[in-house]
């Protein structure tokens, strides 16, 4: 991409799009558009159409997407569905009607089955039955990686879906109900460090394992890839060498972005409690739902195209901790 190529992040104030227009501004990127939803409603496919008709991106990350974690999932999953389909319906047709060079889809983990065989590699997609509290948006994602696939079979495109792992870091969503593991376990063991309870409780058993990754690698990951030579970028489009046969083979155009390793959630709310100063005690609510057992992507697509993950998981939440107690003083 050149520097003053015109690029679209599409979702910039959410989690990962502020990360990669953090990462645009810092390598130098001069002509970044972005619209908040009150400028610009990705659900209206009228309005999608004519922003790209009037603006003309040569490169989009497509990050806007309706996220959250298990409760928020299991409290609205017409939501998640409906909203995103409509989001990448609109934005990757809009893509094509305007002619942008490169699109890059960000979907999630949970688009693999829930006992994928871990790691869990890209070939894995569409070989089981998805984890039933977050099949809605999972859903959602897959039929954006198909659309990503229909459209550079049918239309010649170069849309590229990139499946980030867990992701957590400056900018996240510390709705008591609605946010991530990560966020959601700093909100609860800093309020009850302020509190001075004795203990915190945190959902199901404590055994599940996740990978988790800090969002500015996630975001200096995307931007590789959107700058990949062509032959490289094209056999993330084409695993198989060839468009057809790609297709035959099931190979969607799809590359996970991860760490490539992946602790408990035991392991983790002790990680948390450790980084937010938090001395009383961890109870664990064996009656409420665990999800998927294991969640570990297998990165080594990333590593042959040259990127891999850089911050450590402590260093991480400090950082993300820091975000959080900036984001409570100014509110």
């Amino acid at each position: 991409m050149d520097k003053t190529a015109r690029i679209y992040v599409a979702g910039h104030r959410g989690l990962v799009g502020s990360a990669i227009v953090r990462k645009l501004e810092a390598d130098g990127y001069t002509n970044i558009l972005k619209r908040t939803h009150a400028e610009l409603d990705l659900t209206d496919a009228a309005a999608t159409e004519a922003f790209f008709a009037e603006q003309k991106p040569e490169y989009v990350f497509l990050a806007a997407a309706k996220v959250g974690g298990i409760v928020a999932n299991n409290t609205y999953p017409a939501e998640f569905i409906r909203d995103n389909l409509a989001i990448q319906t609109n934005v990757i047709h809009a893509a094509y009607k305007s002619g942008v060079t490169r699109l890059l889809f960000l979907g999630s983990s949970c688009i693999y089955p829930k006992h994928a065989p871990q790691p869990m590699k890209e070939e894995h997609l569409l070989t089981g039955p998805l984890e039933p509290t977050n099949r809605p948006y999972a859903l959602a994602k897959i039929a954006g990686i198909e659309m990503c696939w229909s459209y550079n079979r049918q239309y010649a495109t170069k849309y590229l879906a990139a499946m980030p792992t867990n992701l957590y870091g400056p900018g996240d969503n510390y709705h008591p109900e609605n946010s991530h593991v990560i966020p959601a376990l700093i909100r609860k063991f800093h309020q009850a460090k302020v509190g001075g309870d004795a203990t915190v409780t945190v959902w199901g058993t404590g055994t599940p394992k996740r990978e988790f990754l800090y969002s500015d690698d996630m975001a200096d990951a995307c931007v590789f890839l959107m700058n990949l030579p062509n032959d490289k970028y094209e056999q993330l489009l084409w695993p198989a060498g060839d468009p057809i046969e790609s297709c035959n083979l099931g190979l969607a155009p799809v590359v996970n972005i991860g760490v490539g390793e992946d602790v408990s959630i035991k392991e983790l709310a002790e990680a948390v409690c450790d980084v937010v100063g938090f001395e009383g005690q961890i109870v664990f609510d064996t009656t409420k739902p665990d999800g998927t057992p294991r969640k570990l992507m297998d990165v080594a697509t990333c590593i042959r195209a040259g990127w891999k993950a850089r911050t450590r998981l402590n260093a991480g939440l400090k950082t993300a901790y820091r975000d959080f107690q900036i984001s409570i003083a100014s509110n």
